[in-house]
């Protein structure tokens, strides 16, 4: 018997990696190519081999561990003489045909050209088709992300398409600069259809990490392997039940492709090694949302449907691709951020008198002067105030993207569903301006003739009731923003001032906001500034 200490192998390119998971404990025994470990580095994830059969005496690494190559990683116990010296001795001395020789050193030398693309690399042209849908149907290309000359990295979002059921994204199948786009915003394709050229390396070869994980033989997992309390079990294909994806056995580029097409993980069926989530579970689960019943899409747990034709007459309406596509979106945002809404009222009674002296100069100018472009004007006014409210949570968790620019959201209502188109810069334009643009920007709502760009980039969302009625509700935030203003209908009420009640335009409005990137006290003071503003208007010069 002998202790033989393992050591991290060769990481090419990668310097720390991370242990990501334990796939043995201390008195198993293992054969040989048995994963021991899985690390992690930013590229991809490997599980480690043991180079011989024998019993864990010890492991000297923990999860979250950083490791690099030779990093001592456990010891085991072998029979005999099992030891990687011995074995290379023995086949040093073993007899080796010429030609089988040949045929090992060539393919080596195929192996290092695979790991290793020479400086000599070219340059090719290659077309990006759309991939496989699931589908013959054709989907509408609604949205463009990229243009001549655009760099764009593995699994980047190229397009965006809509079918009668959901959006998906097309990511790029390698880095690369877009030579050419081969469609435009309108049209109509199908699986298989050219949507760009992309100029790229010829080989797309990987690096010595990802060659050495895909020589690793996988494994069939023993009992006892798959009792180690950090190996997650598979998601059944019937689980809708969202849970910490943190929990998800997927490697760095599968995480990143799920968040650029919206996937929760939980959700997701594996097919990898060990419950490991793939590329390709990921493409299969899309596709298989893009073809499930409409009625499915938005939802998490599935209510049975109901014959409602035995209580009366009814009648079965389509739903138009927007509404069903507000229904995922308002779903998501509403099941994964904490919402906490804040009331307030703001008295509006000196702001609507003075709209009122100002309708004549509108007429001439030949605008229509509303109350949004004042509540614009004050929203943008409070996020300066409060910059706070003006981010973005990263996916990650760990940071927050501060914006710089003002650019807010109005929701405004067509006949085909709600859109909310972006006026760009609010704080640099004058009322009159915004005045302008706000009648511009709903009158193309109304007539579908909104650009992708027109309903990007918002900071912050405004959502108006006013000519409705109401005395207040809670607005759901547009992710990826972090709050939303909900406006009620402004009414008289008595108010109590100098010693007694005299008639006030009230304005009831709600503040929704993400918890996780805002607290109470900002919300409460984000408020409370915005109704001061609101009711005097001379603070918006200030």
């Amino acid at each position: 018997m002998s202790i033989e200490n393992i050591k991290v192998p060769d990481l090419g390119d990668s310097s720390e990696v991370e242990v990501i998971e334990l796939l043995v404990s201390v008195g198993q025994s293992v054969e040989e190519n048995d994963s021991l470990l899985v690390l992690e580095s930013d590229k991809a994830a490997m599980e480690i081999p043991a180079p011989m059969s024998g019993v864990v005496k010890s492991i000297a690494v923990n999860l979250g561990d950083q490791v690099t190559s030779g990093s001592e990683m456990l010891t085991l116990e072998v029979a005999g003489d099992e030891s990687p010296e011995s074995s290379k001795e023995a086949d040093k001395e073993a007899p080796v045909d010429a030609e089988e020789e040949k045929v090992v050193e060539e393919d080596k030398a195929d192996a290092e050209a695979k790991i290793e693309p020479g400086p000599d690399s070219v340059q090719s042209s290659i077309t990006i088709d759309v991939p496989d849908l699931g589908t013959d149907d054709e989907v509408e290309v609604i949205e463009i992300h990229v243009k001549p000359g655009s760099e764009v990295a593995l699994d980047e979002a190229l397009i965006t398409l809509e079918s009668d059921k959901a959006a998906m994204d097309v990511p790029a199948p390698q880095a690369g600069t877009i030579e050419s786009l081969l469609v435009a915003i309108g049209d109509k394709i199908k699986t298989g259809s050219p949507i760009a050229k992309m100029l790229s390396s010829v080989a797309a070869a990987p690096t010595q990490t990802e060659a050495k994980q895909a020589s690793i033989p996988e494994p069939t997992p023993k009992p006892e392997a798959s009792t180690v309390e950090a190996t997650p079990s598979a998601a059944p294909v019937a689980q809708n039940v969202s849970q910490d994806q943190s929990k998800v056995y997927a490697g760095p580029a599968v995480r990143k492709l799920a968040r650029e097409l919206g996937v929760d993980l939980s959700a997701v069926p594996s097919s990898g090694a060990k419950s490991r989530i793939i590329k390709e579970d990921i493409h299969e689960f899309v596709k298989s949302r893009l073809n499930a019943p409409a009625g499915q899409v938005a939802t998490v747990t599935s209510i049975p449907d109901i014959d409602f034709s035995q209580f009366g007459e009814i009648e079965q309406l389509s739903r138009s691709k927007l509404h069903k596509l507000t229904a995922v979106n308002m779903h998501r945002s509403w099941s994964t951020i904490p919402h906490v809404a804040q009331f307030n009222e703001a008295d509006v009674t000196d702001l609507e008198e003075f709209r009122a002296e100002l309708k004549p100069e509108a007429a001439k100018r030949g605008s229509k002067l509303t109350f949004m472009p004042f509540l614009l004007k004050a929203c943008a006014k409070a996020l300066q105030e409060y910059p706070q409210f003006n981010v973005s949570l990263h996916s990650s968790g760990e940071t927050i993207i501060q914006k710089k620019y003002i650019h807010i959201g109005v929701a405004v209502a067509t006949e085909a569903g709600l859109l909310v188109p972006v006026i760009k810069n609010v704080d640099q334009k004058t009322i009159w301006q915004l005045a302008d643009e706000v009648i511009e920007i709903s009158d193309k709502a109304k007539q579908r003739k909104l650009k992708p760009s027109d309903m990007q980039g918002g900071c912050f969302s405004i959502s108006s009731l006013g000519a409705i009625g109401g005395t207040g509700f809670i607005p759901i935030i547009n992710a990826p923003e972090v709050a939303i203003l909900g406006v009620a209908k402004t009414q008289i009420k008595p108010v109590y001032i100098d010693g007694e009640f005299v008639p006030r335009k009230m304005l009831p409005f709600t503040l929704s906001y993400d918890h996780r990137a805002v607290n109470g006290v900002d919300g409460g003071q984000f408020a409370t500034y915005l109704a001061s503003v609101l009711a005097d208007i001379r603070r918006l010069a200030l």
